[in-house]
């Protein structure tokens, strides 16, 4: 193998090394975790539906903010204290409302959240498929708008007779 090869092959290794380390990353720390393995899985799958309010785009239990911690901290005091799975979420939704949640519940509060996108998509394809429609239209005035640019009957025969005229030797007529 020649020198480049094997560069690239270092390059290669040392990328999936690097992406495995991000990828296994997570922003939960050891004093955080709970001693009981069930109920520190309970937490990690409480978190991982749960948004971080600074974040946003994030579940608790990706973030490092310190909003995200302080919930990660609430869940598992109130798994410590027996509530179950609905309890805790019920309690933060209460506490923070259903943005709270990652997959807010289809409701009318919520449905701008589930709705809004795919509404945008339509109306933004609806657009796009007009402008495209209004440019291939063979009928339009130079500036692009929707004028009829036909000419009448009337124009067509005035303007055969000026062609008619300008073809044949003579006097010119003037209009």
């Amino acid at each position: 193998m020649n020198r480049a090869g094997r560069w690239f092959g270092l390059l290669v290794a040392l990328l999936a090394i690097t992406v495995a380390a991000v990828v296994a990353a997570r922003a939960v720390q050891p004093d955080e975790m709970l001693k009981d393995p069930l109920l520190e899985a309970r937490a990690r799958a409480l978190s991982r539906d749960l948004r971080c309010m600074v974040c946003q785009n994030q579940s608790i239990d990706d973030s490092e903010a310190p909003l995200a911690r302080d919930l990660r901290v609430l869940v598992r005091e109130r798994l410590t204290e027996g509530d179950s799975d609905r309890q805790v979420m019920d309690f933060l939704t209460a506490r923070y409302g259903p943005f709270v949640l990652l997959k807010p519940p289809l409701e009318w509060q919520t449905a701008l959240l589930w709705f809004g996108p795919a509404a945008i998509l339509v109306v933004a394809a609806a657009a796009l498929l007009l402008t495209a429609r209004r440019r291939k239209s063979p009928h339009q005035g130079p500036d692009g708008g929707g004028e009829d640019t036909r000419l009448s009957a009337t124009e067509e025969a005035h303007l055969a007779e000026l062609l008619a005229a300008a073809d044949s030797p003579g006097p010119r007529p003037t209009s």
